[in-house]
């Protein structure tokens, strides 16, 4: 009996290790894509889009059921915390953590949404984003975790079915990947 509970234990780890992951259609998805890339996003954005919110939209719980600096906004979810220190465009780097609703404005404002991933990539380079987008301050502090890491690749996967063809970047078709923490 022992050996069975061992067998389906590794097996439950070999699947959550290797991400439950598919695709399938969304009606209307292919509108938000287009509307990413129309303001300057590409395969990435809408690979991280894609694994965040199932329509690609900010209709989830205001601040992602967060506040302060763990307050997520925008089509990525991005996190206050790290908007407040890089994304200038928006006009959010240099506000502190009390001023958190202002992050608000990505839900609308899908030019400032993009602008300001952007931003954020080039101010911690493409591993310590995905650190700190995935596990806010702490993410930062200790950027190598296995979540994190299976995170980055989960949207990298995304990322090259995307790339794989161009219809991706426009019809209705959702990938996804099960990226709950074990």
């Amino acid at each position: 009996m022992q050996y069975l509970s061992l067998v389906l234990a590794l097996a439950v780890a070999a699947s959550a290790a290797s991400g439950d992951r598919g695709s399938y259609t969304v009606p209307g998805l292919g509108s938000r894509k287009q509307a990413i890339l129309n303001a300057g996003g590409n395969t990435l954005d809408l690979a991280i889009a894609m694994l965040e919110t199932e329509r690609m939209s900010t209709d989830y719980t205001y601040g992602d059921g967060k506040t302060g600096d763990s307050a997520n906004f925008g089509l990525f979810k991005q996190n206050w915390g790290m908007l407040r220190v890089c994304a200038s465009r928006a006009g959010f780097a240099g506000q502190d953590a009390s001023q958190w609703n202002n992050g608000a404005r990505l839900n609308s404002d899908i030019y400032a949404d993009v602008a300001s991933r952007w931003d954020c990539q080039n101010y911690y380079g493409y591993d310590k984003w995905f650190a700190g987008h995935r596990d806010g301050a702490s993410g930062l502090a200790n950027p190598n975790t296995a979540d994190i890491n299976f995170y980055k690749q989960s949207v990298q996967w995304i990322q090259s079915q995307i790339d794989s063809n161009s219809q991706y970047s426009s019809d209705d078709t959702r990938f996804w990947v099960d990226v709950t923490p074990i």
